[in-house]
């Protein structure tokens, strides 16, 4: 799975402006990162991201690389919307930070179907309301089992 991460994670740099600098303090910013389809709420302790009608968890904070990108494990429901159904999955999230924008993939190792999802990418920015239709987000991140 993390071989398949670091593809869509290479793809990401590709497709994202070149000469904006990551944040100066190396981490990925707390608030709330908003876009259409997708959302992101990160806290000191752990970052709540959205993709469509589906969520998950990733330990915060996030220590991003020189050229603004992370790789992190965290937990995924595939099943969140109109109710949540199944054991959150194991996932990697990876992105890229570029100036106040966030382009990220979830691939999701989905134990119950044998099968490697990949939702995204997708981008967001800092400041803005996620955007998802009639999935609604989280206001503060939900705990999922196995995720702190």
């Amino acid at each position: 799975m993390r071989s398949i991460v670091l593809l869509v994670c290479a793809g990401l740099a590709a497709t994202c402006g070149q000469g904006v600098l990551p944040p100066a303090d190396g981490k990925l910013a707390s608030g709330t990162w908003g876009g259409d389809n997708a959302g992101l709420i990160v806290s000191d302790t752990v970052a709540h991201a959205h993709v469509g009608c589906t969520y998950g968890n990733f330990p915060a904070p996030v220590v991003l690389d020189e050229g603004g990108r992370f790789n992190v494990p965290g937990r995924y429901l595939l099943r969140a919307y109109p109710i949540a159904i199944g054991p959150p999955l194991p996932a990697q999230f990876a992105g890229i930070v570029t100036g106040n924008r966030l382009t990220f993939s979830v691939a999701v190792s989905d134990t119950v179907e044998k099968k490697l999802v990949v939702l995204g990418p997708v981008t967001v920015a800092l400041g803005t309301e996620p955007r998802l239709g009639p999935c609604p987000i989280c206001r503060a991140p939900p705990a999922l089992p196995g995720t702190r």
